[in-house]
């Protein structure tokens, strides 16, 4: 079998009207959601599909680079390929490298969790990821819809000033009960310029914050910022969480050895690939910590993550992010229909889990007419507005760095 293809095809979803959320120091607007459909075909027939990084330089490096390097290799020996470049080409490649794994689980009559490990589980708990920047009561409104929805936990936002937040959070604990899973996802809050939290407001919030029993405050301070995270959690109430931001396998293993946080969270299909995921996840379980996906893109990449935690014991690798898109009048943050369409069939997911398909390779169908469906529109998919210091910054792509590779600032 040889590969005779390899595509990297990106689409969007352009919202109705753009969408403009006012956070404490500025807006933010979003226009439409991108995605990408990697594909590799074989001269067998066989095609591989793998969820890759939704911006165009992506695309171009999988046309220049990596499809010249897979073109006439055999996709069952992906092991044995020692593709080199920059750490952002390699990123991109092992998102490819998922699709290699598509097909030789499809040649070989077995999921790709069976390929990279084999499956310790058949399902993995999920929380849904949504809210940005509301008012507190809306926040509390949408956590119980969440709740109605059946997932165990819901993730949000907040970017309203330490009061406002605080307030968020007890009624969203209100509204959801003592039982119900509560994250909150501070990453606004090192992007508001003159009003970027400081460690001490944020250690401060950790105390206000725990009467509440939230499951965790994810990236409350700069993610490069190790040390200040060392100093947050030796002294914070409720658990502290980080990851999504790293760039390199060695952050990762700071992070761990130096115990900057209680869950280390990554979105292994595009900061590194299911190699790199193992070794992460084995670094947790000798140091005792869990991890937890970050997922943001579509079902896709939720069911590829889920391939890989489930070949862990659920006390390492916990939680996996569900994106919630207000799709066909579900709750959520906003619509994102590729992100539901591109499976042929919606995944299962009872009281919280995704059950992960037994069937080859990713084990699903893929719905290529969402290409034709949803074209791509070049651009920045949405802009942070800051009002002090004046600045607007345009990201594309995916979130694995601050301000995604190619953002423009004006």
């Amino acid at each position: 079998m040889k590969i005779t293809a390899v595509e990297g095809l990106l689409l969007s979803c352009p919202l109705p009207q753009p969408l403009r959320l006012p956070f404490w120091n500025g807006e933010r607007t979003i226009l439409k959601r991108d995605a990408m459909l990697i594909r590799v075909k074989t001269d067998k027939g066989l095609t591989g599909y793998a969820p890759g990084p939704a911006h165009e330089r992506a695309a171009v490096e999988i046309r220049e680079h990596i499809q010249p390097f897979l073109l006439g290799r055999d996709p069952r020996q992906f092991k044995t390929f020692n593709f080199t470049g920059s750490l952002e080409l390699t990123k991109v490649y092992r998102a490819v490298e998922i699709a290699l794994m598509d097909i030789a689980g499809k040649d070989a009559g077995v999921p790709i969790s069976e390929l990279i490990g084999g499956r310790k589980r058949d399902r993995i708990k999920l929380y849904g990821s949504a809210g940005m920047y509301m008012a507190p009561e809306k926040y509390a409104e949408e956590a119980a819809a969440v709740k109605g929805l059946g997932f165990p936990a819901y993730k949000m936002r907040p970017a309203l000033g330490p009061d406002e937040d605080t307030r968020t959070v007890k009624l969203m604990r209100e509204a959801t009960g003592p039982d119900f899973g509560l994250m909150i996802d501070a990453h606004s809050w090192w992007r508001m310029g003159d009003k970027n939290y400081s460690l001490e407001t944020v250690t401060r919030l950790t105390h206000a914050f725990a009467p509440f029993k939230p499951t965790w405050l994810e990236e409350p301070l700069p993610p490069d910022d190790h040390d200040a995270y060392r100093k947050l959690k030796a002294t914070s109430p409720i658990p502290i969480a980080t990851g999504e931001h790293e760039q390199t396998e060695d952050g990762f293993r700071d992070l761990i050895a130096t115990r900057c946080a209680d869950y280390i969270q990554a979105d292994v299909c595009c900061q590194g690939g299911f190699e790199m995921g193992r070794r992460i996840f084995d670094a947790c379980a000798k140091a005792k910590l869990r991890f937890a996906f970050h997922s943001w893109g579509t079902t896709l990449e939720v069911l590829a993550a889920a391939h890989s935690g489930i070949c862990w014991e659920e006390n390492v690798v916990e939680w996996l992010e569900y994106p919630c898109h207000a799709n066909n009048g579900r709750p959520g943050m906003y619509p994102f229909p590729a992100a539901d369409e591109i499976l042929a069939e919606p995944l299962d997911i009872q009281r919280g889990y995704l059950n992960v398909p037994k069937k080859p390779g990713l084990g699903v169908e893929i719905n290529e007419r969402v290409l034709e469906k949803y074209p791509f529109l070049p651009g920045p998919w949405s802009f942070f507005k800051i009002n002090s210091p004046p600045e607007t910054v345009a990201v594309t792509g995916d979130h694995s760095v601050k301000w995604v590779e190619g953002a423009a600032k004006h």
